[in-house]
C-alpha cells in the first residue's frame, strides 16, 4: 500500500531545464502476510526503481532507515509542498519529520552527496571557450552535476541553520546555474568554491540535535505496522 508519494528532483527545486524529466518518490507498506513470513527481512529492506529510473519506491522500514541517516534523496519526500498520494499513514511520517534529523548526520550526508556530484563534474578543459554550445553533451553533463553539487550544499546549510529543508530553490536559481557555468569554463575556480562551501557546511552552528529521536520514529513505525496487521487480520 502506497502511503506517501510525490514529485521530486529539479522540477520541485525550481531548477528544471527543458530536458528534465519529472521524478517520483514514494513510500509503501509491504503486505502484512509477507512481513510476517520468511521473506519478512527482505520485504522490509526493499526499494523498487522503475526501469527508466523515473519512479523510486521505498518500503516503510527502508525509507525510515535512509531518512534517519539524512539521505537527501530519500528524506526530501517528507518536506514537499504537495503530494500525489498522502494517506493518514503518510501524514504520520510527515508529522515526525523533525525526529529524523541530527546535525552530524545531516553534515555528513549532504557533504557526501555533494562530493559525489562534484566528482562527476568533468575536469576537461573548457577555460578557453567564450561561448557555450547547447549541443555540447559534455558541457551539459558538467553543468548538471555542478548544479546538483551546489544545490545539495545550499540545502544542507539551510537544514542545519533552520531545521527545515528548503525544497523550492527557484529564488537561488541564478546562483546555482552560475555555479554550473563556472564548473564548465573554470573547473579550478569551481573546485575552490566547493572546498569553501564544504568547509562552511562542516563548521556552521546548527539548531539540530546531536542525534535523531529514534524512539519517536520507532513508535510511529510500530503503530503503522500494527495497524496494517490488524487490517489484514480483519479481512481474513
Amino acid at each position: 500500500m502506497t502511503v506517501l508519494m510525490g514529485v521530486v528532483g529539479s522540477t520541485v527545486y525550481g531548477l528544471a531545464t527543458e530536458d528534465c524529466e519529472p521524478a517520483v518518490l514514494g513510500v509503501y507498506l509491504a503486505d502484512a502476510e509477507e512481513v510476517c513470513g520468511l521473506r519478512g527481512p527482505t520485504a522490509l529492506t526493499r526499494t523498487y526503481v522503475s526501469p527508466d529510473g523515473s519512479l523510486t519506491m521505498h518500503e516503510l522500514c527502508r525509507f525510515a532507515t535512509l531518512a534517519l541517516e539524512a539521505d537527501p534523496a530519500a528524506s526530501e519526500l517528507l518536506w514537499l509542498d504537495s503530494y500525489t498520494v498522502r494517506t493518514e499513514e503518510g501524514r504520520a511520517l510527515i508529522d515526525v519529520r523533525e525526529a529524523f534529523l541530527a546535525a552530524p548526520r545531516v553534515r555528513e550526508a549532504y557533504a557526501n552527496a555533494a562530493l559525489r556530484s562534484f566528482r562527476r563534474v568533468s575536469s576537461s578543459p573548457h577555460e578557453d571557450r567564450d561561448e557555450f554550445s547547447g549541443d555540447d553533451e559534455l558541457a551539459e553533463r558538467t553543468m548538471r552535476h555542478a548544479r546538483s553539487c551546489v544545490r545539495l550544499l545550499r540545502q544542507g546549510r539551510a537544514l542545519l541553520t533552520t531545521g527545515r529543508l528548503v525544497i523550492d530553490m527557484s529564488a537561488q536559481r541564478e546562483d546555482v546555474f552560475a555555479a554550473g557555468r563556472l564548473a564548465t569554463f573554470n573547473p579550478k575556480a569551481f573546485s575552490a568554491f566547493v572546498d569553501k562551501e564544504l568547509a562552511a557546511l562542516g563548521s556552521i552552528a546548527s539548531v539540530l540535535p546531536d542525534s535523531p529521536d529514534t524512539e519517536r520514529v520507532n513508535a510511529v513505525l510500530v503503530e503503522l505496522r500494527m495497524a496494517s496487521l490488524r487490517q489484514a487480520t480483519e479481512k481474513t
